[in-house]
Parts: C-alpha cells; structure tokens; sequence
C-alpha cells in the first residue's frame, strides 16, 4: 500500500488485516460493521466531531442542560435493582470537578467503560443527591483500555466520532485510528475530476477531501471535504444511470410510430372525416377536454413515439389528474399503427378496473379489419391475471398471439414465458413507482423476447405519489419525466379533517350518514384484515362488524380486503359501484386507482400508521366527481412525526408539496431503497440539501458517457454494480 498515488476503487482491493494494528478478533468485529477493506473503512464517515477547544467543562454543567463532556472513568460498579435489572454506576472526572452517569438496563456497560476509559458523554444533566448526573447518555469512547494506541497526541483538537459498535467491542477510537493508518499508507489518491471541472463546481481536490473528511485541522476543513464526497456520491450513480440509457439506446430497435401534433389539439365535439386518426377520433368523442397539462404531456409522449428509440418515460401526476387518459390517448397512437399495448397493474383489483374503464371509455371506436366480415370491428381489452381461468385465459393468450386483442391489462400475469404478442408496441405500468431500473430494464427486455416482431417496446411508467424533483433524477434517472400538474376542471378540493377526540369522531359519523342518504359512498379503511395482540389496529372484519351493528346501524356495510378471492372482490365492488354497498370497510387494497365517481367520503382508522404517500393516495380514492368530497383521519398521534404527517396531510391537497414533506420527515434513504442494492449510494450526499451538486454530477455524467470516455472511474463504478452489470455497461 506504499505507492504515491492510487485509484480509490484500488483501495478496495486491501483487506483490513493488511493494516498493522488489526488482528484477527478486530477484523472479525470490522466485518459485523460490514468494513471488509480500506476502501470501506475511508467511506466510512465520521456522524459528528468533537472540537476539544470549546467542550464543555464539568465545572460549567448546569441541570438541564443538552451538553457534551470528556472525562475520564474514576469508579465503575454494576449492581441489581429491585426488580432485578442491572445499573451501571460511574463517576466521571475532568480534572477536579466530577459527574455521576447511570446506565438502566445496560450491563455491558462495565465492559466498556472501566476506569481509566476516556469518553465522550452526550445527553441532559439532571441531579441526583445533590450530584450533577447523566441517565444512559450515548457515549463515544475516546480512549479505551483494549489493545488500542493510548498516544494523547491522537485525540487532537478535533476528534472526528464514528459510527461504532460497543456489543462489538469496536469503538470510536479505535475506528479512527484504522482510518488514520488506512490514509497514512494509502498515500494520495487519483482524483478523475479535471481541475477545470473542479473549480467550475466549487470542490476540492479528491485526496485532500477524504483527508479532511477524517482528520481535519480545524472544523472549517469539513464541509468542503463533504461537498466534494458528495459530489462523488451523486458523481456515481448518474454515471450508472447514462451508461444504461446509452446501452439501452445502442442495442434498441424501436417502433416509430404516426403521431400527428394536431391530433392532440382537438376538442370534444369537433367534426370528423373518413380517415381521422384513432387519436383524434377520440379526443373528438370523449367526453372529457384534455387539460394544458395533459396535452403537454401528450406532445411529449408523441414525440418519443415518432422516433425510432423506444420511449422510457415517467409520467407523474397526482391523484385525479387524468394520467389514464394520457395513457389511453398513447395506446391509440400505437394500435393505430397496428400494434398492442399491455398495461400492468399491481393489484388485481386495480387490472379489473383498468379493464372497465377501458372498455368504456374505447366504447364506438372502430378500427379497419379484414377479417371480419364488416370489415371493421371495436377495439379489444382483454383482462389476465393469476386467477383468470384456464379456458379464459387460453381465449386471451391466442387472442394476444394473433392480435386480435389490441390491449391487455393484467397484473404480473403479464410476464408468463406462455404470453407472446404478435407486435408489441407499448407497456404501460401503473403504479410501480417502486420498481428500480434493473426490474424495468427485465420487464422490457422480457416483453421484447415474448414479441414476435423481436422489437423494443415503448415504455411508460406511471405514478400517483409524486417524489421531489432531486429524488426524481435518482430514482428515475435513466426515464424522461413527464408531469401533470394541474387538475381536470370542475374537481373540487378534497376537504380534509382530523378527529382526534370522540366529539370530532362522532361528526365524522354523522357525515358519513349524511352522505349515503344523498346517495353517496362512504370508504372506511383499516390497517389490517384480521386483529393482531401485537399490533393494536384495527381489524377490517372486527370493524366492519362493530359499525353495522353501531355508529352505521341501518346503512349496507360491506367488507373488501386482500384476502378475499378475486371474483368475491369483483362482486363488492360492482355492488359498491351501484349503491347495493353504501359503505365499504377495506384495507389498503383499495389504496391505487380504484375509481368511483359516487364516493364522497374516506375514512382512515388509526391514520397515524400509514405513511404519507398512502395517506395521500387513500385520500385520491374520493373527489373524483363533482360534488364535495371529505377525508377523515381517525385517532390521536402517538408521535410528533405522526402528527406532523396527519397536519400535512390537513393542511393541503397538493401532492408535490406533500412529497417534499414526506422527504424531509423520512429522509432520503426510503425514497432510495428501491434502487439501492449492495454498498449504500448516498452516505453524505443530500437530496435536500445538494440539488446543485446533483445537477452538475449529472451534467458531468452525460457529458463523459456522450463522449464515449469514462476513464479514471470504470474501476470504481464496478464496485457498485453486479458482474453481469459491469459486462453490460462497460463493453467497448
């Protein structure tokens, strides 16, 4: 490890055990940290640091007080309480002044903390027999007594703190001390950033960043050495996200499909003639106006449709705002070229409605077919899924072979080796917001093999949970986005209520009864199907039960929920459509897409346990007619977070805005679960924070994947990907 300079993917390659100060029983615990080499001990950053120049002496401590102290261990005793736990007892000195710290619950504490330790105490000072004392601080160990270099002139005036793992018996120290060897050895490292680049973003040379990131000289050297090893962060994955679109753009050979601008100019009523394009046909006879948005976003789509590449775009757009529509118009576009669609769904529930809809909305529309003998016929939607019967399904799967059928909407069913199309030209994927690139780039290139014309098809990807635009060009960052931001005209803002006490709970009550003797249909949703000891929810059946013969005593109360056969879930819900339900009692099955115009009423049992995004989607399942529309949320927070999302939730219909909350309140590394696989992405990097270190990391990426010339981070962009992945990106 002497050289003088070294690619950091080279660092990698250096097991720990090479470092001089780590044996075996060390390398062992580094493991259970997930540390394997020297690559990731230097990536793994300090949480916090310490400037030992402005800590706080004990003499200074007052009750109360938030406070961070050093001192050395002078007494350490382990005794049982009455109950029989254990307590850990210190007294910690710094010179002549002491503090007393106890531990409840925490024996391995005596441990880690005999006397003569040095540590860091964090947490609030209380009192106790006239005795300035902690109760179970976190602590950082400074300087322990176990097999590690006691030199005082370590712990300088900045102590960085690690992330570190007392049951382990790693700490602090210890962990910097690897690292500073790590660094010692390593020597300088190779920045592939050109100097130019460098100071038309604003951030520092590699090696001096990841020098200061550990060992910085003063607290100043800290946050350009994080600006530049997020850079790199971001620097990474948008690499991997332009050389997939590269590869995907290489080896495609795509449908270029008619699309005429002026077709999507159209509005309801206007005249036809012999040979109007299906997609002006029906904006023609719809019964809807597309909004600005929705013709926006369809002059986009069109023009990926008429180029030779496959379209692979993302259409956003909050609840209600039409995205089915777009879909439709584009799924018209490619039949009117004599190819099919497929439209996957995640729930059957969702594929049975999209199949309705469809039908109703394609209802009068005629395309040319000499096989029959008018010479013309309707447009065929078929419907597959896990439960669609065998005779049925054969029906649908020969119908799809010859292409009689022209749309097929289905769940997962969709990917069955027995599907073969006769020329696929679109996939539609609704919901799915979840799905990584490597799940869509398999969904593509499966529906290709299964496609008798062996072309690419265009692909869309839709969503109802709206993500912050940082988050966007992560997680979606190899699809062009599309976004609906206004809604249909005529939609009335869903009014939103929180009952948290019984009297706020008995209006929501009366609402509900209010609204079904107008007419209308009521959601009630609960967060389990069956009851739970350990989860105090509230069951769907147990409740179903209790508000028939309570609170809805005299209305229909029906029941709908994941467990229930298919064909029993299709029977409630037509009754609910029809008004033979008044209420429905569900689970999150109703959560995406379910659509009934008549129902002006959600409530959500024990809102606190869902998540933002699904209480927003929950909240869409109502106003989507014309008349007023109100959602519920039921329950007391139990948490400051939960009440923050319930008021959020309270305070605006708008799923944009709520998205920024929902990432402020959950952090990046939800939102980014679904693409991360192996090493962790973003460690330093902050969609909140660096949106102009993602944009120029981007900028950077395409241009050097445009040029054909990645050297300097080949190396390093493999330690992230499988190597089936690296043979894909990184051929010539």
């Amino acid at each position: 490890m002497e050289e003088s300079t070294r690619p950091l993917a080279a660092l990698a390659e250096v097991s720990v055990e090479r470092l001089r100060t780590i044996g075996a029983k060390r390398t062992a615990a580094l493991a259970e940290l997930g540390i394997s080499n020297v690559f990731d001990l230097l990536t793994w950053y300090p949480r916090r640091y310490i400037d030992r120049t402005k800590q706080v002496d004990l003499s200074d401590l007052t009750v109360g007080d938030e406070a961070a102290v050093f001192g050395e261990v002078t007494k350490c005793r382990s005794a049982r309480m009455k109950n029989g736990k254990p307590m850990v007892t210190l007294e910690v000195k710094d010179g002549s002044h002491t503090l007393g710290v106890v531990f409840f619950n925490q024996a391995w504490r005596e441990r880690q903390l005999p006397v003569g330790t040095q540590a860091m105490f964090f947490g609030k000072v209380g009192e106790f027999r006239d005795q300035r004392q902690m109760s179970n601080p976190v602590v950082d160990v400074i300087v322990g007594l176990l097999n590690e270099d006691r030199d005082p002139g370590r712990v300088g005036r900045i102590v960085p703190i690690y992330p570190a793992s007392g049951k382990a018996g790693l700490t602090s120290w210890e962990l910097g001390g690897f690292i500073e060897e790590s660094l010692r050895r390593a020597g300088e490292i190779s920045d592939p950033l050109a100097n130019a680049r460098r100071a038309s973003i604003g951030v520092v040379e590699r090696s001096r960043a990841m020098h200061d990131i550990h060992l910085p000289a003063d607290l100043s050297d800290v946050a350009p050495a994080r600006r530049r090893l997020a850079f790199d962060e971001f620097w990474r994955l948008q690499l991997l996200l332009a050389l997939r679109r590269k590869r995907l753009e290489e080896s495609a050979t795509g449908i270029s499909h008619l699309v005429l601008d002026a077709d999507l100019e159209v509005a309801p009523g206007s005249p036809l003639v012999a040979g109007d394009s299906l997609v002006r046909q029906f904006i023609a006879q719809h019964r809807f106006a597309l909004t600005g948005a929705q013709r926006r976003v369809l002059l986009e789509i069109a023009q990926d449709l008429r180029s030779g590449l496959p379209m692979h775009r993302l259409l956003q757009g909050d609840v209600g705002s039409g995205k089915t529509l777009v879909a439709l118009t584009a799924m018209l576009a490619v039949r009117g070229g004599g190819h099919q669609s497929a439209l996957m769904a995640p729930t059957e529930v969702l594929a049975e409605q999209h199949a309705t809809s469809l039908r109703r909305d394609l209802l009068g529309l005629r395309i040319p077919d000499e096989a029959v003998l008018s010479g013309s016929r309707e447009i065929v939607v078929a419907l597959l899924t896990g439960s669609t019967r065998a005779r049925e399904r054969q029906t649908v799967l020969d119908g799809v072979a010859t292409g009689a059928i022209d749309i097929v909407v289905g769940t997962h069913a969709l990917l069955n080796d027995e599907l073969q199309f006769g020329s696929l030209g679109l996939i539609v994927i609704d919901e799915q917001h979840r799905f990584g690139v490597e799940q869509r780039a398999r969904l593509r290139e499966n529906a290709k093999a299964h496609s008798k014309s062996s072309s690419d098809p265009d692909l869309l990807v839709m969503t109802a949970t709206p993500i912050p635009r940082t988050a966007a060009m992560v997680v979606f960052g190899d699809l062009d986005i599309s976004t609906i931001d206004e809604m249909p005209v005529g939609r009335l803002p869903i009014e939103t209520l929180w009952a948290d006490n019984e009297k706020k709970i008995a209006s929501c009550w009366q609402r509900v009864r209010d609204e079904v003797q107008s007419g209308h249909r009521v959601y009630v949703v609960c967060p389990l199907v069956d009851g739970s000891s350990k989860v105090e929810a509230t069951s769907a059946t147990d409740e179903r039960s209790r508000l028939a013969m309570g609170e809805l005593r005299g209305l229909s109360v029906g029941l709908l929920h994941g467990q229930m056969k298919p064909e029993e879930k299709e029977i409630v819900m037509q009754q609910f459509r029809t008004g033979e339900i008044q209420v429905l009692v569900a689970t999150t099955v109703i959560e995406v897409g379910v659509d009934v115009s008549q129902a002006t009423v959600i409530v959500i049992e024990d809102a606190w346990r869902f998540g933002l995004a699904q209480l927003h989607q929950l909240r869409g399942r109502v106003g989507r007619g014309p008349d007023q529309s109100y959602c519920y949320l039921l329950g007391p927070a139990p948490s400051d977070e939960s009440a923050i999302r319930l008021d959020a939730l309270v305070a605006t219909n708008d799923g944009f805005s709520l998205a920024e909350t929902d990432l402020a309140l959950r952090g990046e590394g939800t939102l980014l679960g679904a693409r991360q696989r192996g090493r962790s992405d973003l460690i330093l990097a902050s969609l909140q924070d660096d949106l102009d270190l993602l944009e120029a990391a981007r900028e950077v990426a395409y241009e050097m994947v445009a040029a054909g010339d990645i050297s300097g981070m080949e190396e390093e962009l493999r330690l992230f990907v499988d190597e089936a992945e690296a043979t894909y990106l990184f051929r010539s």
